[in-house]
């Protein structure tokens, strides 16, 4: 038998699945996120040519156009385009995952001790924070990749520089709030550890925000992250990336335009897919104000 408290939940997550299979946008940005990921994992099976992830050159069959032997055509050396977005793809999420990964536990971290304690530790991250944030994150990460070695590490530290800044900014706007509420001052009158009311009164009010704001964010890593690429500052050939693959195709436009406009395509979709995904989470959670 079911306890009250796990019927509530369980009723509260099928009230929230009914809305948001409801959300049309939120529903085709869930599917297209999911086959993305999907297609990446499976990568090494689905795809028609997994060899030509690497070093491989078939000249006879250079800019071949979309056919049913290759579907989005070939490069300038005869790879197969289409196995090599597939494989781009896991590239673009990793980079999200890493960075994503790193920046929200800092952000997230700062923002409390800003929102919870106030007085100077409050000036002392916010000030950080707003002097992070007058940084535009892609120039930033242009100056550090064009310092460091172009590479996938490189890029994920390049962008993770500054990304904490947002999460930073948005936690610590919502603890704010938060700190003054009744079941805070309670647990604090029982005498509840700061850590306890951090962790365990305020962080799980902040979960909705953050799970939003991350799916908005996975978006714009993934463009700053082929931006950085395209310009040669991102993962180095003959490893298959989005980015790489717009710019090495751009030589070749107009005649062989499926070199270029196919993977910028999947960067499209792909950012699309999470940014409609974080459009009908909001929605879901009743959030504002986490871009």
């Amino acid at each position: 038998m079911r306890t009250d408290a796990e019927q509530h939940a369980l009723s509260n997550a099928w009230q929230n699945w009914f809305r948001f299979s409801r959300n049309p946008t939120a529903v085709i940005g869930a599917v297209i996120v999911v086959v993305c990921v999907l297609l990446a994992i499976l990568a090494p099976y689905i795809t028609p040519y997994p060899d030509h992830v690497g070093a491989v050159v078939d000249f006879r069959n250079r800019h071949q156009p979309p056919s049913a032997a290759h579907w989005f055509g070939t490069d300038n050396v005869g790879r197969d385009i289409f196995t090599r977005v597939i494989f781009g793809l896991r590239i673009s999420l990793i980079l999200a995952v890493v960075v994503l990964g790193v920046a929200i536990p800092i952000g997230v971290i700062l923002g409390l001790l800003a929102g919870y304690f106030g007085g100077w530790v409050e000036t002392v991250i916010m000030r950080i924070t707003d002097i992070a944030l007058a940084i535009p994150p892609l120039v930033m990460a242009l100056a550090v990749a064009a310092v460091l070695s172009p590479s996938l590490v490189n890029s994920m530290l390049a962008i993770a520089l500054l990304w904490w800044t947002w999460h930073t900014r948005l936690i610590y706007s919502i603890t704010r709030q938060l700190r003054t509420q009744e079941f805070v001052e309670a647990a604090e009158t029982l005498g509840a550890s700061r850590r306890h009311i951090l962790f365990r009164e305020i962080l799980p009010n902040c979960v909705s925000a953050i799970a939003v704001k991350t799916s908005l964010d996975a978006g714009f890593v993934i463009l700053i992250g082929a931006a950085l690429s395209f310009l040669g500052l991102g993962i180095q050939p003959p490893t298959p990336d989005l980015g790489t693959m717009v710019a090495q195709g751009a030589s070749f436009l107009p005649d062989y335009w499926w070199q270029s406009l196919l993977p910028g395509s999947a960067i499209l979709i792909l950012a699309l897919g999470f940014n409609l995904l974080g459009d009908g989470l909001r929605d879901l959670f009743d959030v504002e104000d986490v871009r």
